[in-house]
This record gives C-alpha cells, sequence and structure tokens, in this order.
C-alpha cells in the first residue's frame, strides 16, 4: 500500500489540527495519503479511547485519506527507543512515501517533539537494510527511506520554513476538526464534561487565526506552516514564474 504521503501524529486530532489544509489540497490533486497515530489519545480528559476511534475514522472520511491506522503506544509514556522506533519503521516500510509529516519539533505537550524525534529517527532508520522488520504478514520488508520529513506547526508559534495554501481547504479542514466533537468546544456542553485548554472556544478560534496569520505571510486567506531540518531543492525557477494570459 504505497503512499505519496504519510502523516504521523502522537495522538488522534494532531494531524487535523496541524496540516489537514495541506493534507486535503494533495488527495485533490490526486495524491494517495495515510495517518498513522502513534497512541489513541487514552490521557484525554475528555472522551474515550473508543470515541477517539470514531472521531478519527469520521475524520479521515472528512479529509479523503486512503488508510488510518494506530500503533497503540502509550500515550504520555511511549520512548523514543527501539521498540518504537521498530514499530514506527514497520509502518513507514508498509506505505513506503516520498513525504512525511511529523509532529512540531517542540510544542506544549511533550509528547509532540519526543514524537518529533521518534519519527525523524525512524524514517532514517528505514533506510537500513540490516534493520530487519515483517509486515502482518509475517514477510520481510524492504527498507525504505521517505525523501523528506516536514514538521507540521502546533500549538507553539515556529517560523515556518515554508508555508502552504489552504485558502481552498481551510472549511474542509475545520470540518475533518470538528469530528473530534468530544475533543473541541460544544456550545451546548451536551457531554457535561470537565471543560480542558482544547475545549474552550478560544482554542477554535486559535487555530484560524494562526492559519490567517500563516496565510498572509505568503498573500492568501489561510495557510499552514512547516519546518524542514532538510533544505528543499530546486531545479529550475519554473515553478515560480507566471505564465502570461
Amino acid at each position: 500500500m504505497q503512499v505519496h504521503i504519510l502523516a504521523i501524529g502522537a495522538h488522534p486530532d494532531d494531524i487535523e489540527l496541524s496540516c489537514a489544509g495541506t493534507l486535503i489540497n494533495e488527495i485533490r490533486l490526486g495524491k494517495s495519503v495515510a495517518i498513522v497515530d502513534l497512541t489513541e489519545g487514552e490521557l484525554g480528559t475528555r472522551g474515550s479511547v473508543a470515541t477517539r476511534y470514531e472521531e478519527a475514522a469520521a475524520a479521515a472520511m472528512v479529509m479523503g485519506v486512503r488508510s488510518r491506522e494506530n500503533l497503540k503506544m502509550k500515550d504520555g509514556f511511549f520512548e523514543n527507543n527501539e521498540a518504537h522506533q521498530r514499530k514506527l519503521i514497520a509502518a513507514i516500510r508498509k506505505y513506503r512515501p516520498s513525504i512525511v509529516l511529523a509532529n512540531a519539533p517542540g510544542d506544549r505537550h511533550p509528547d509532540h517533539g519526543r514524537a518529533a524525534q521518534l519519527i525523524e529517527e525512524s524514517c532514517f532508520l528505514s533506510g537500513l537494510s540490516k534493520i530487519v522488520t515483517h509486515d502482518e504478514a509475517g514477510a520481510p520488508q524492504a527498507r525504505w527511506r521517505p525523501a523528506y520529513v516536514f514538521h507540521y506547526i502546533q500549538d507553539r508559534y515556529l517560523e515556518p520554513d515554508f508555508v502552504v495554501d489552504i485558502s481552498e481547504s481551510f472549511a474542509q479542514k475545520m470540518k475533518s476538526i470538528k469530528a473530534y466533537s468530544s475533543q473541541f468546544h460544544d456550545p451546548n456542553n451536551t457531554s457535561g464534561e470537565a471543560q480542558t485548554y482544547i475545549s474552550a472556544p478560544e482554542f477554535l478560534e486559535g487555530i484560524t487565526s494562526r492559519a490567517r496569520l500563516m496565510g498572509k505571510k505568503i498573500g492568501v486567506a489561510y495557510g499552514e506552516g512547516f519546518v524542514s531540518a532538510k533544505k528543499i531543492g530546486i531545479n529550475s525557477f519554473d515553478a515560480f514564474i507566471q505564465n502570461e494570459t
């Protein structure tokens, strides 16, 4: 099941909050996309593991991704160690993406920065043939190293290395976020659960404001920013030259 882009998040909803617009853009252009959630988000104050699976599946349908799976690492306690790297390497080799989108390298939630390092290192190690992993059927997997790992920006502001125009996909991005009805603002508070940092109405307003800020940097309505440790090269200026009409 090879895909063009593999988006990896520490928790269900990390992808939707941070890079759903970019994924929707690429899917509309015919690219294949898969999502891997590292944990089940079981430490979240609101909702349950069961509701998170339901919400993640609903959000995946909104975005139109080809596949979504959960590696069931321990929320809050997974480590960047050999056992977790091998589990993630197997997933990378399964999907064989050209591009991996990963958690922010540093953020409010400690899982995010730890996941960023785990993903970055696993992508490199996945290219080493002497690291042996197996697929679901028990067959050995071939080595595979993604060409690029881009880190999306999460709660804390990071200066982006590049910004993607998501003006046309922003409404669909917000719909995918709101699929997590147990997690985000419900004006009627029908769940009766405690309010949290992310369930306050200001949180979703902040997502919109961040998208506007990123969009302003490139002269569009809405944008999503990314950080890259690897410099991005181009073959020519063709992508920047406007055709005469």
